[in-house]
């Protein structure tokens, strides 16, 4: 008669289920024959054995994430015996959620009040002046900061928590790929970026300059390279110091990659553009230089990329999302630089890093975190669900007892008392020609919910079909997301400045 045994099922790496008990055999890293489940009296013991695709270290960094007491108050004892759902690191509570988030996006949304004062400075120089396509740049560099480096954040962030990045071997593969693929990117995407402004810029008024088209490369182009580079930096050494504090990168990386991104990167565009501009009449020779240096560091990016595993293949699928990506936030800086050479709507340059920031900030934590979810329970293409997901209602999005639910409603319940924060910071430092009245107020929050609920709602439904589709979304979310919040966000502070300036709020001292 053959016995059953009640014993706990291990993950392998194989991605075989067996009976912990069974560990012990030398040959653990292959499937069991049934020779070795003889029990001590000869007679057979029934195994049965599921397939899963989860990961081991990826069950060990749930035990590692649940050992945090702000998390989980569950034991954290081995013996226990596991549920058949997927592992998931996600188990967390609300106010843990918060907690994490709170500082990273409070200083992340500091870093998008400094990035604002200081194109509310640089929008009265020469270069921004006479070359006001520099203005169609802002978004789209920001928005390519923000892509780049937020998916470079998420795709480490879920690398740490499945496991990836425990040896220092895997660890110094994962940087270096990682730090060539996006040195690829942002020179390609600030060549494209240039272009596109200088596109966006003859459309209208029908003049080109072949000097300013030039200066608009050069800039675009060194300003991708050295923000990438040391935003790139900044995010490994996150990512690997909260690992070693026990709290999950999925909710600090993001917000940290942008906190000094928006600014490191509006700082250098300002400051290279202006550098080079001073020079068009005495050395012409000097912007066309600059951008051919940096194009032909490619060859050699491209190279240490395609020679690493772990990025080969985002170097040829990770294109069309950084694109069209670049292409949105253009269209988002279209808007700015025709509502910012208004003088009636000066004001807006300075509201606009804020609100895109803040709300690019907290989809990509969204976006990382359903990422992750997913991760955990397979590879793309897998459903943890009994069923094809369909487009989500918002209900589900926002008031279900799911994770990621509870998350979404954490991160837009920060909305306003981050703003306000923000908004008031901006007034004490007397930015913005704009004076806070209790109706500017009203409508600047309006816009903000609206577009936090509005790429909320969107991130829940885009990661998901992605995943459907065997899309990686670490790869493939965050860039349209973030576009998205750029475009968004302009577009609704540039209706809202409108709507202000039509109902006549002189309180507010809009364009002043």
């Amino acid at each position: 008669m053959t016995s059953k045994l009640e014993q706990k099922e291990t993950p392998q790496a194989n991605g075989a289920v067996v009976p912990g008990d069974c560990l012990a055999s030398p040959e653990r890293g292959q499937r069991a024959e049934p020779a070795e489940f003889l029990g001590a009296d000869g007679t057979g013991v029934e195994v049965v054995v599921l397939e899963s695709r989860a990961n081991a270290k990826g069950v060990r960094e749930e035990d590692a994430l649940l050992e945090n007491g702000s998390q989980s108050n569950e034991s954290d004892d081995t013996s226990t015996d596991r549920g058949p759902e997927p592992a998931s690191p996600l188990k967390e509570t609300s106010f843990s959620i918060g907690l994490q988030v709170l500082f990273p996006f409070l200083l992340a949304g500091f870093g998008t009040v400094a990035a604002g004062m200081v194109l509310d400075i640089v929008q009265h120089w020469d270069v921004f002046k006479y070359v006001t396509e520099v203005f169609i740049l802002v978004p789209a560099l920001l928005g390519l900061k923000g892509n780049l480096e937020m998916t470079l954040a998420s795709r480490l962030s879920t690398a740490a928590n499945i496991g990836q990045m425990d040896t220092p071997k895997e660890l110094w593969k994962m940087i270096t790929g990682n730090m060539a693929l996006i040195q690829v990117q942002a020179t390609v995407v600030g060549f494209l970026a240039s272009i596109a402004a200088v596109v966006f810029g003859w459309i209208p008024d029908g003049h080109f300059s072949i000097d300013h088209a030039v200066l608009l490369c050069a800039s675009s182009v060194a300003t991708a390279f050295i923000a990438s580079l040391v935003l790139g930096m900044i995010m490994i050494g996150v990512i690997i110091g909260s690992r070693k504090m026990g709290i999950n990168p999925d909710n600090v990386a993001t917000p940290i990659a942008a906190s000094l991104g928006d600014l490191i990167t509006l700082a250098l565009l300002s400051g290279i553009s202006w550098g080079l501009y001073k020079e068009l009449e005495s050395k012409a020779y000097v912007n066309p230089l600059v951008c051919a240096f940096f194009i032909s560091l490619l060859p050699i990016w491209i190279i240490i990329a395609k020679r690493n595993s772990a990025t080969r293949e985002v170097l040829y699928s990770g294109w069309e999302p950084v694109i069209i990506a670049m292409a949105i936030s253009s269209v988002g800086g279209l808007i700015l630089d025709r509502t910012v050479s208004d003088p009636n709507f000066a004001g807006m340059a300075v509201f606009t890093p804020v609100i895109n920031g803040v709300g690019g900030n907290l989809v990509a934590v969204q976006a990382s975190r359903i990422s992750t979810y997913l991760h955990m329970s397979g590879m793309p293409g897998d459903s943890p669900e009994p069923a094809p997901r369909k487009c989500p209602s918002p209900c589900s999005t926002f008031f279900s007892s799911d994770v990621n639910s509870r998350s979404a409603r954490v991160l837009f319940l920060l909305v306003v008392p981050g703003h306000l924060v923000f908004l008031y910071t901006i007034s004490s430092m007397q930015g913005g020609h704009t004076t806070l009245t209790l109706i500017f107020i009203v409508f600047y929050m309006t816009a903000a919910l609206l577009q936090v609920l509005i790429l909320l709602y969107i991130a829940d439904w885009m990661v998901h079909w992605m995943w459907g589709r065997d899309l990686d979304p670490d790869n493939f979310s965050i860039p349209y997301l973030t576009a998205l919040g750029d475009l968004i966000g302009t577009g609704l502070l540039a209706l809202s400045f409108h709507i202000l300036w039509l109902i006549g709020d002189r309180d507010s001292d809009v364009g002043d």
